[in-house]
């Protein structure tokens, strides 16, 4: 193998990042939901509706769905402009450079998310149980619409007087 060809085992390695990808998100969910893991400083007030809540159901809601690999590609899309609000909104007025302003986590997130958007879930995904019995569903011999009929119904032609 070449190190110009792709490895065999992009798969696997694309659905291990997915995953920790997924729990660290998830975690920072919780962080701002249920104080764990602890917090670096103090959390702002948060209720349901508020910009922090809101924030930490989706991450915490779309974190799980990447660990599990569900309807990966339109959470991570989902999930990328999360992040990218976030760097916008709460690090960017700060300072210019995401080392300056501690926007680093939420720049790598974006991209990350952005990039599964794009490449898909890997392995250990529930998103390659589901396309596997689609696939078997769309080969699989149809039933006809009513039992008993024949397989090929031809059309019924109505002509016009």
């Amino acid at each position: 193998m070449s190190i110009f060809q792709a490895s065999p085992q992009t798969h696997w390695a694309l659905g291990s990042l997915r995953i920790v990808l997924g729990l660290l998100f998830m975690a920072e969910g919780t962080m701002k939901w249920f104080g764990f893991p602890p917090p670096p400083g103090p959390m702002p007030p948060m209720t349901l509706t508020s910009l922090v809540g809101v924030a930490g159901l989706i991450e915490m809601t779309g974190g799980f769905l990447m660990t599990i690999g569900l309807l990966t590609r339109p959470v991570a899309f989902i999930l990328s402009g999360e992040m990218a609000i976030a760097y916008f909104y709460a690090h960017f007025p700060q300072a210019f450079f995401p080392m300056t302003n501690n926007g680093m986590p939420a720049v790598l997130f974006c991209f990350m998310f952005l990039y599964y958007s794009f490449a898909g879930a890997g392995a250990w995904a529930v998103d390659n149980l589901l396309a596997d019995a689609w696939e078997r569903r769309e080969r699989a011999p149809h039933e006809p619409w009513l039992p008993g009929m024949p397989q090929r119904v031809r059309p019924i032609r109505v002509r016009r007087q």
